[in-house]
């Protein structure tokens, strides 16, 4: 029987960005912007409060992300609790690209846990929250990246989900070019074709290798590693302005590209070296439309459960 806590717990989450280029559905960096969720558990009821991104927009009942979430995880701890509460505090823009889905899920599960004390622990250790994070995610790339920090490579096995932690280059410098207008991964995803030539698969598996190989190890690859041929050429028509400024950042030798499903462009840059932040803001602000440019570093934590 679970005892539940009268304090809260908190969790916080990294923003994410999946495939970086060649490595579709299997690749994540976790980046230093981050949402937070304080659960705790109620008499009775359900109370959701969320500032920052989504504020006005989000569902406030049981079909809040983070409580689907949560009620997930509840049931296979094997108790629901009799009431709930949460506070979001958004900074992971919503709708672009930045793994704020996985961040919502993530959070909802590892709070749940957490909550559930000992019986938690013992239901839901790290590799079934892999499991079933993504499972209602869908695919695991932001999922592993968000949960376990750095760079990640997922895959599915006959046993279930799994992922690899790799520690990226000391002076990877990701900047984020974020436009005005959201675009949905189910639009996104609608854009792919069912089949693509053996030698565009060939070529994509030679990048993927060689992106590991830059992000790790040899930056001066980066530019390489980064080319996709199975989904980002797909994709353009859908988010043009994406597509431009992917196009004129690597022209000047910087390795952009999309972030996730879209529209935001991830800019990979490496400390002390030329074309770095500032030449990726400069022809962002030439490029239209008007795009919000964050630099950023890479999250090396993942989640968190923090001490209230």
């Amino acid at each position: 029987m679970v005892r539940w806590p009268d304090q809260p717990v908190t969790v916080r989450v990294p923003a994410t960005s999946a495939n970086l280029g060649p490595g579709f559905d299997s690749l994540g960096l976790a980046l230093s912007l981050h949402d937070t969720v304080q659960a705790r558990v109620l008499a009775s009821g359900l109370q959701v409060s969320v500032t920052g991104a989504g504020a006005d927009d989000l569902e406030r009942g049981e079909g809040h992300l983070v409580i689907r979430a949560m009620r997930a995880a509840f049931a296979v701890i094997g108790a629901q609790p009799p009431g709930i509460e949460i506070c979001c505090g958004n900074d992971v823009p919503q709708g672009f690209g930045l793994g704020s889905s996985a961040a919502a899920i993530v959070s909802g599960v590892l709070a749940a846990r957490a909550l559930a004390g000992a019986s938690g622990e013992a239901a839901l250790p790290d590799d079934a929250v892999l499991q079933l994070a993504s499972e209602l995610e869908g695919h695991p790339d932001n999922i592993a990246a968000c949960l376990l920090g750095g760079l990640t490579i997922s895959w599915a096995a006959a046993a279930g989900v799994r992922a690899a932690r790799l520690t990226p280059l000391a002076g990877l410098a990701p900047v984020l070019c974020v436009p005005a207008v959201p675009l949905s991964t189910h639009t996104a995803r609608k854009a792919l074709p069912a089949q693509v030539p053996h030698t565009d698969a060939a070529a994509n598996s030679a990048r993927a290798a060689l992106l590991i190989a830059a992000l790790t190890l040899q930056p001066d690859l980066l530019l390489a590693g980064t080319e996709d041929f199975l989904h980002q050429p797909y994709r353009a028509a859908a988010m043009p302005a994406t597509a431009a400024l992917i196009e004129r950042l690597r022209t000047a030798g910087i390795a952009a590209v999309v972030s996730g499903a879209g529209p935001s462009v991830l800019a990979l840059t490496v400390g002390g070296t030329v074309p770095g932040p500032a030449e990726v803001a400069r022809i962002a602000a030439h490029t239209g439309p008007l795009w919000r440019v964050l630099p950023l570093g890479v999250d090396t934590d993942g989640a968190v459960l923090l001490s209230d």
